[in-house]
């Protein structure tokens, strides 16, 4: 899958239209782009794709549309993560039996889970899915977090999980992981969910990242995942400052997705700027901001 030591996937933006509704045409259009741009996959209906708001009617229109236009170009992931099982069991079979090539699955969200219960939640997952399933740890948005302890034992019963996703800023967090699961798993596949801690997790043994800024400058990231593959010291810098400037997008606006909208038609993606409700596009102040942040970056060296 994609570079041997430093997989880029971007998690892809959702159009919509004005009505709430799939825009089939805007889809297409956002994944063009980014696998234009030159990272690897496309990990579809992730938290940047506004998951946790769409119809399920919608989200299975959107799985057929991405195997028919991603499958061909790059890897496929789909998140199906519901707040119930058996809801969760049935959309990752739907992505698994339509060609997706994995599903990434998130821990139910509202109430923070003990360790007992989210082991309980993902292994129910993994059992009922013929197919590889990553785990998703956002702890941030869930409220709880999960553990190199609880993932070991998961891993020892389930083989067809073979990846993590830690989205949180602290390094040191991915590379407690990495450390400790490793040596008994050499396969397992952690990814940074920050753009920036594509380097260190790449160089502590993790297999890449899953960023957001790959929807807006997917070019960037690309170079900045074939720097890190290629070793080559001097362009990892160069990719590095860059990301670390346009990481300042995430602080711009809560949540930031919209931003990413607004910067993808600035750039000349053909999708609209709707959000599902009650999340409103930007404000003129955050507009102001993201085309300093974007004018800064495309004038670096």
């Amino acid at each position: 899958m994609g570079h041997a030591d430093a997989t880029y996937w971007a998690p892809a933006v959702t159009a919509f239209d004005a009505d709430g509704g799939l825009d089939r045409d805007g889809n297409v259009a956002v994944w063009d782009h980014v696998l234009g741009g030159g990272v690897d996959g496309i990990v579809l209906m992730g938290s940047t794709g506004e998951f946790f708001a769409m119809r399920p009617e919608d989200k299975r229109e959107l799985i057929d549309l991405a195997v028919e236009h991603v499958g061909p170009r790059g890897d496929l992931v789909v998140g199906t993560s519901c707040l119930r099982v058996d809801d969760t069991v049935e959309l990752s079979r739907y992505a698994l039996d339509a060609g997706a090539d994995a599903v990434i699955v998130i821990s139910p969200f509202y109430f923070a889970l003990d360790d007992a219960s989210l082991e309980a939640y993902f292994s129910a997952v993994a059992g009922q899915v013929d197919g590889d399933v990553y785990l998703y740890n956002f702890p941030a948005r869930t409220g709880h977090d999960l553990s190199a302890e609880v993932t070991r034992r998961l891993l020892r019963r389930h083989p067809n999980v073979v990846g993590y996703k830690d989205t949180v800023l602290d390094v040191g967090h991915t590379r407690g992981l990495l450390t400790a699961l490793l040596p008994e798993f050499p396969e397992f596949r952690v990814l940074a969910g920050f753009d920036e801690n594509l380097h260190h997790v790449v160089t502590s043994g993790g297999a890449g990242a899953i960023g957001g800024l790959a929807n807006l400058y997917p070019e960037i990231c690309a170079a900045y995942a074939r720097a890190v593959a290629d070793g080559d010291a001097a362009a990892i810098a160069a990719q590095q400052r860059r990301i670390d400037v346009l990481m300042g997008l995430y602080t711009l606006g809560t949540p930031f997705f919209p931003l990413l909208k607004e910067g993808m038609v600035r750039r000349g993606v053909a999708l609209g700027r709707h959000c599902t409700p009650p999340h409103h596009p930007a404000t003129p102040e955050q507009v102001d901001a993201l085309v300093a942040l974007m004018e800064r970056v495309e004038a670096m060296p």
